[in-house]
């Protein structure tokens, strides 16, 4: 049977050494890192890569750590210039089989950093999700910026509902 890239990136929990940590490294080739690129919806991803380990921790729990540092280009929210972003974030997480997804309509949410252990801890996915938030949400490129608002005429401030008074009361002015 062989592994395909995705299976490799993903560690079954039950083979994970309880004595020692597994160490991994995620360097997407540019093939994955355009797809990558194309689901998290950013013009290109030129570099990313995803280094850590994981441990045994109490209660039968999963830690993962590692250092995502990624190179990102996105487009300027005003100008549509490509902007260009070094991200270097470090990621945390706790794998714990007493942690349970929340159900039904009004649920109290779990810690950020702790989730239900499955079968596999999948660092593909982790990595995917920490590059997800960790992206700008509003990327500027350098010197861009809005056009202030043109003041009026007569120097007056500008009042949208000023008039709304008499409009609902049927007068015109």
């Amino acid at each position: 049977m062989t592994q395909t890239a995705r299976s490799q990136n993903r560690y079954r929990v039950a083979q994970l050494n309880p004595r020692q940590p597994t160490t991994f490294e995620l360097a997407p080739d540019a093939d994955a890192r355009a797809a990558i690129a194309a689901e998290l919806g950013i013009s290109a991803l030129p570099a990313l890569r995803f280094k850590g380990e994981i441990r045994p921790v109490a209660s039968d729990a999963w830690e993962v750590t590692g250092r995502l540092s990624a190179k990102v280009v996105q487009p300027c929210v005003v100008t549509l210039a490509a902007v260009k972003t070094s991200l270097n974030e470090d990621v945390h997480r706790v794998f714990s089989p007493h942690a349970t997804t929340p159900e039904g309509d009004e649920v109290e949410m779990r810690d950020d950093e702790t989730e239900p252990l499955g079968s596999f801890i999948d660092v593909e996915a982790m990595m995917i999700e920490s590059l997800s938030l960790a992206l700008p949400l509003y990327p500027r490129a350098a010197g861009a910026a809005l056009d202030a608002p043109e003041a009026e005429p007569d120097g007056e401030t500008r009042k949208p509902f000023a008039g709304l008074a008499d409009l609902l009361k049927g007068e015109d002015k």
